[in-house]
């Protein structure tokens, strides 16, 4: 659907939507689309973005297809949401991967693993690559420390920047200033939503995803998949500090604190995105936009191979197959970065940025703008 015929479709649902406001104790948007008597544009793009896509209000809709006013609220704000990643994408050349997102975020993992393992292949020695490696430094006789630091570094500066843009321009948009995010009550209200995912309980009883069904298994796989993502991060930001503050070289021993972080982080992961491609291959199309299913899928699938690569990594780290595995987990963290401010990750921002004018709305509207239930 072009922009413009998605933005009047978007503000036709919203009308329907503040009238009836049966919906109103399900989530966010509703008590937010109830301060507002009209909807432009740039509201629109905030209260698709503040939706979790938990499918609450749409088996509850008596508006529903088949009935003629054809309201699907949580497929027409979702494929805003996509629209919204392509308007705020920096550069603006590169907007165009959210086209079809699924096939390029497949290719970048793709091309970008194989040149890797091509490159590793070529430039290392068969009886260093394919040798028992073990202790201190023992993955820089594979790759030396500058090869692996300075192309991840700058790809993820690239990706922190990209996303750190779109994530102000949002904001600038939708009337969150700079002030306003140093209000620690702000803050702190956005940061407690963003990580409890209170709006994936639906109306208390949890998502009706995959289907009709209440089930408060998205919000756990979501759990797993955020905090074990948040852990490796950790994992890596402790073995940066190990290496340079330290001068300790990994692979570091197994109950060390990187090695306990990545590895919690990852099973995290691990079980998050499979639960989460589980549930999609089960979903019910028709409040789904299929136009984002294959960016959806593909993250997810990103991400799921990050870790799996990453846990093999660390059981075969002092086998034969150390070598090539490091080449290929090292391909596809690669391709995680490269692929992060052009993907289904870009996301977290977005939303977190619409809690932030939530949280603020409530604050300015005292008593007006809660929901029903407190969960």
């Amino acid at each position: 659907m072009p922009k413009t015929a998605l933005l009047k479709e978007s503000e036709r649902i919203m009308r329907i939507c503040n009238a009836c406001r049966y919906c109103e104790g399900y989530c966010g948007v509703f008590p937010a689309m109830m301060q507002r008597k009209s909807f432009p544009d740039v509201d629109l793009v905030y209260l698709a973005n503040l939706c979790h896509g938990c499918r609450a209000c749409h088996y509850a809709c008596q508006y529903a297809p088949p009935h003629e006013f054809d309201v699907n609220l949580p497929q027409t704000l979702a494929a805003l949401r996509t629209q919204s990643y392509r308007d705020y994408a920096w550069p603006k050349p590169l907007a165009r991967a959210f086209d079809r997102n699924g096939l390029v975020v497949a290719l970048i993992s793709v091309l970008v693993t194989t040149l890797v393992m091509l490159l590793t292949y070529v430039v290392q020695d068969a009886g260093v690559l394919f040798a028992t490696h073990s202790g201190a430094g023992a993955f820089y006789q594979i790759m030396p420390h500058r090869v692996m630091v300075i192309p991840s570094a700058g790809i993820f500066l690239f990706a922190l920047l990209a996303l750190t843009i779109g994530f102000t321009r949002f904001l600038r948009d939708t009337g969150v200033r700079v002030h306003q995010l140093l209000n620690p009550r702000t803050m702190w209200r956005a940061a407690t939503d963003a990580a409890q995912l209170k709006f994936l309980t639906g109306g208390g009883d949890g998502c009706n995803y995959p289907n009709e069904r209440f089930s408060h298994l998205p919000r756990w796989y979501h759990h797993g998949m955020m905090y074990g993502f948040l852990l490796c991060v950790a994992a890596t930001s402790v073995a940066t500090f190990y290496h340079y503050g330290l001068g300790w070289e990994a692979p570091y021993p197994f109950a060390s604190w990187p090695v306990v972080l990545g590895t919690v982080g990852g099973i995290g992961i691990l079980v998050g995105t499979g639960g989460l491609l589980w549930l999609k291959m089960q979903s019910d199309p028709e409040p789904r936009d299929r136009q984002s299913t294959g960016m959806d899928v593909a993250f997810l699938a990103l991400l799921l191979l990050t870790s799996l690569t990453g846990l093999l990594l660390l059981v075969a780290r002092e086998t034969p197959a150390m070598g090539v595995l490091l080449a290929i987990h090292f391909g596809v963290v690669l391709a995680l970065f490269l692929a992060l401010p052009y993907s289904k990750f870009v996301h977290a921002g977005y939303r977190f940025a619409a809690l932030i004018k939530y949280a603020r709305e409530r604050r300015a509207v005292p008593g007006k703008i809660e929901l029903s239930s407190d969960y």
